[in-house]
């Protein structure tokens, strides 16, 4: 029986910090580093009808060239809130409209511009290594409370050990990805 919880504790960990990568990435990509790409606008609501949906649920989203996004609504009547959405939302681009589309251009990234970014996606990366290792001391508390309850030591010994090299795993994850993304902000 317990070691069939001790496995649940490190399958719910694994995936918990899966989940932390996977949030990691998303707002990683949110972080512009210069090219134009659609994943900017995630996140970014429009009135439709009543309701606040995604600007891809009412729009065309497609990247012109490394520097232009192009949306175009389905619905004309759409372009005024599209752009007042994308202005809200305070993503450092102003809309260019033209009643009918609206263009995104991305200014040239300056050097302090591209440090500002890169502080801004290692803070999400800190934030990343600091929920997996909330998730590992939840997990380790968890194990003890086993071994309180007639776990053996040397059980619970190696259920800390496989937790701690996961967690060493996804730390390292986290590295990789800001090194990919530091990497992307400088070489455009």
């Amino acid at each position: 029986m317990t070691t069939e919880e001790l496995e649940l504790i490190i399958d719910d960990s694994e995936t918990s910090m899966q989940k932390a990568i996977a949030h990691l990435e998303l707002e990683l990509t949110r972080i512009r580093a210069g090219k134009a790409s659609p994943g900017m606008l995630d996140g970014i609501q429009v009135e439709y009808y009543g309701s606040p949906v995604p600007i891809s649920q009412v729009a065309n989203i497609s990247v012109l060239d490394a520097r232009t996004i192009s949306i175009q609504p389905w619905e004309k009547n759409m372009v005024a809130p599209i752009e007042k959405s994308i202005l809200q939302a305070n993503i450092g681009i102003t809309p260019q409209n033209d009643g009918v589309q609206i263009r995104l251009f991305m200014p040239p990234l300056t050097e302090e511009r591209r440090k500002e970014l890169f502080k801004k996606a290692s803070a999400e990366g800190e934030h990343c290594k600091v929920a997996v290792r909330n998730i590992r001391r939840d997990s380790l508390e968890h194990v003890k409370k086993l071994q309180k309850n007639g776990l053996s030591e040397d059980a619970a010994k190696d259920a800390e050990k496989d937790i701690q090299q996961m967690t060493d795993k996804y730390i390292v994850l986290v590295d990789k990805h800001l090194a990919a993304k530091e990497k992307e902000m400088m070489s455009v």
